[in-house]
Order: structure tokens, then C-alpha cells, then sequence
């Protein structure tokens, strides 16, 4: 059998084929275009390449070109971790020396070695994968757009109170199209403090808003003509200078939030999946993609729904030693995964009878919100994989029994 090890960089690649023996049998150095690709194909086809029996590939790296490639057909392609391929090459020379034609030979060999303790990456489908770029991209669009209203919240503290208590108000805060539409008007108090009603209800309907604008202008115009401190003139305009170009990220963040939230409640139902993961308590259209995008479609990627709960984080983990021992939760999981998982459980707390009396009774035996919820979402990992292998959207009453009853009693 031949192993195929590829030390991948931005521009170039090294290739290295190995038999079961670990004797190298060829090496490359390619290009990161068609013309390397090709070369690499046709070296895999030159050592027993066929689409019956592909030669498996060691690379560090799940994304890319690249990898779109290797992944056509059958081959099987092992994303190594780096720290672990750093490991690797300790065992074959304790000299430290690293090269890029080296790193693709233990590459190769790992494959020889202990491909039984790696994976091959999952044969999610084009759709599935569709789904993960939109949702990870919305996601990491979300975690942005709050990032830089931290940070504008921070300036404004700095020179512009009025403008936090206009908008304290309102859902969302700064991330709203009145307010950023009103700080684009009246980029320091001074100047807010000189706009009339009129403007006022002009930059409302400027940002969309439709409903009780006379009152809000109202209200807006109060709280910015009240008694606040101010900065020096000149330096109040240069912070408002800086609020300016820090608001066009920041707007530039909430049209890309949107615009990827809609390509999500686009394509998400389009999922056969879909049904499955809408059935579940708490779980909306955005959410439920963000899920499916971290598990993907392959049935057979986790062997059971252990090795799931695993991999999201929610399981405990036992350290012992000696005579100590400690049950804690797991650090090495999938964030994304655990995050959605996060906000799953809270907002399963009031869609789901069974869900808040499985937390309520956790919570009672003595464990922290953060512990309760996390055994909640174990719970709820549990029964998806449940679902998703059998066919089945979500039954309550299977799910929960015991905190039905529970609840029905205290009732």
C-alpha cells in the first residue's frame, strides 16, 4: 500500500510517497496552481492511483484548493494537526532539524504508522458544505459587528454620554440603523444637541423606521439638548472624527451580518436535515445551521453519540492519577460547536417543558447555571444524533420523561 504525505505552504508544496516498508518511493516539489495539481494526479496515478483504490493523503490542512481536489473520488484525506505532526517528527530525529520535504515524508509515515488513530476528513455533501462556509461566515460577521461596538461604546464613554442614553433604550444598542444613521448626522454632542425635530425625523426615516417617529424625535431631542459634559472643541471634533471611521466598519459589519443571514435562511432549508434540526426546541433557522455546519452530514463521521458530545465540548472529562481524581469540563472541543450548543440550551429553557425541568433538576443537585446548561445541551447533542441516524424529528415526551412528569406534578 502507498501513503501520500503533502507539506502544504501558500505558493508551493512538497510530495512524498512512502510503501508499507517506509521506504520512500517519490518526492515533489509542485505549484500551487492547475499545473501543480495535475502533477501531483498524475504522480499518485504513476504509484497504484485508481478510483477504486486511492492512495490515502496526510495534509495540515482541511480548506483550500488543494484539498478540493484530493477530496474528488474516494481518496481518503487525513487533516493532521500540526502539533501532533511536530510530534511525529521528534520520533525520527532528536536533532530538531525541519525541512519541508522532511515534514511531508512524516506526514506520509504517520499514515504508515497509525492511521487507525487519525480521521479522514467527512464525506460531507456540496450542500452540507455549502451551508458550513454561510454559517461560519455569519457567525464570525456577528462576533465583528460586536467587537467594534465595544469599541465604539468605549470611545463614546469618552466624549459623547448623550448618545448612550438615547440608545440604551433600544435592542441591539449601537448595532441599529437609527442609531448609527443619527451618529453619521451628529458625529459630536454639540452638534446633536443643534438638530431640530424635523432632522431628527428625518434621520429616523433615513434608517428605516416607520412607527411612532414623531415621538421618538421627540424623546432623542430631550435626552441630546440635556445637561452632559463636554470636551474641549477641538477635541471633541477629532473623537468625532475617529467615531466616523470607526461607525464604517462598523456598518460595513451589520449590511454583511444581514446580507449572510439571509444567504443562511436561504439555503438552510434546502437541507434535507433540516426538518430534523428545526423540530428541536430552541433551535431556529440561523442557530440549527450553525449546528449543521460543525457535525455536517456524514453519518458514519462519529462513531456514536459519545464521540459527538466529545466533540462539542458538553461530555466531562475524568483526569486521574495516583490516588486523585477529578471529573472537569472538556477545553479541547469545537468553540463553534459549543457556543451554538450555549445559546441552544438557554433558549430551549422556555421552548421545551422537558428541557427546563432537566435544568431546574441539575441546578437543585447543586450545579452552577453555566454546569446545568451544559448537561442540558449534552442532553440535547444526545438526541440529535438520535434523530439524525434514525430519521426522526424530535419527541418531547421521549426526549424528557422524567422532567415531563416533574413538571406536570409540580404543576
Amino acid at each position: 500500500m502507498i501513503y501520500c504525505g503533502i507539506d502544504w505552504a501558500e505558493r508551493t508544496h512538497d510530495v512524498a510517497l512512502v510503501d508499507d516498508t517506509g521506504q520512500l518511493l517519490a518526492k515533489r516539489h509542485i505549484t500551487d496552481d492547475a499545473a501543480g495539481y495535475k502533477i501531483l494526479l498524475e504522480l499518485l496515478a504513476e504509484y497504484g492511483d485508481t478510483a477504486e483504490n486511492p492512495v490515502p493523503v496526510a495534509i495540515e490542512t482541511s480548506r483550500g484548493l488543494l484539498v478540493a481536489v484530493l477530496r474528488t473520488g474516494k481518496r481518503r484525506v487525513f487533516a493532521i494537526n500540526p502539533m501532533a505532526a511536530a510530534r511525529y517528527r521528534d520520533r525520527h530525529s532528536v536533532s530538531r532539524k525541519k525541512s519541508d520535504p522532511g515534514d511531508a515524508l512524516v506526514l506520509a509515515n504517520i499514515l504508515r504508522t497509525d492511521m487507525h488513530a487519525h480521521r479522514p476528513l467527512p464525506e460531507d455533501s456540496d450542500l452540507g458544505r455549502a451551508i458550513t462556509v454561510l454559517a461560519r461566515a455569519q457567525q464570525d460577521s456577528l462576533w465583528n459587528r460586536q467587537q467594534l461596538a465595544n469599541q465604539l461604546r468605549s470611545l463614546l464613554r469618552e466624549y459623547y454620554p448623550a448618545a448612550l442614553a438615547a440608545f440604551a433604550t433600544w435592542t441591539n444598542g449601537l448595532c441599529r440603523p437609527e442609531a448609527r444613521e443619527l451618529l453619521k448626522t451628529a458625529p459630536t454632542p454639540t452638534r446633536a444637541a443643534q438638530l431640530t425635530r424635523t432632522q431628527f425625523q428625518a434621520a429616523l426615516k433615513r434608517a428605516g423606521r416607520q412607527r411612532g417617529i414623531e415621538a421618538e424625535a421627540e424623546r432623542l431631542r430631550e435626552v441630546f439638548r440635556g445637561v452632559w459634559a463636554h470636551q474641549p472643541a477641538l477635541v471633541e471634533d477629532a473623537l468625532g472624527k475617529q467615531m466616523l471611521a470607526l461607525l464604517i466598519q462598523l456598518d460595513a459589519d451589520c449590511i454583511a451580518a444581514d446580507n449572510l443571514a439571509e444567504a443562511v435562511e436561504e439555503t438552510f432549508p434546502q437541507h434535507p436535515d433540516a426538518e430534523i434540526l428545526l423540530s428541536f426546541p430552541g433551535l431556529g433557522i440561523q442557530l440549527a445551521a450553525r449546528v449543521l455546519a460543525e457535525i455536517g452530514d456524514d453519518r458514519a463521521r462519529f462513531a456514536d453519540a459519545r464521540g459527538l458530545k466529545a466533540y462539542a465540548g458538553s461530555s466531562p472529562i475524568t483526569r486521574a492519577s495516583g490516588k486523585k481524581s477529578a471529573i472537569t469540563r472538556r477545553w479541547v472541543k469545537n468553540d463553534r460547536l459549543n457556543h451554538a450548543g450555549y445559546l441552544w440550551a438557554f433558549a430551549s429553557l422556555r421552548a421545551s417543558t422537558g428541557a427546563n425541568a432537566h435544568y431546574r433538576r441539575r441546578r437543585e443537585q447543586g450545579d452552577w447555571h453555566a454546569a446545568a446548561q451544559r448537561n442540558l445541551f449534552n442532553r440535547m447533542i444526545g438526541q440529535l444524533y438520535h434523530c439524525l441516524q434514525h430519521g426522526q424529528c424530535f419527541d418531547e415526551s421521549a426526549a424528557f420523561p422524567v422532567g415531563i412528569e416533574a413538571a406536570v406534578q409540580a404543576a
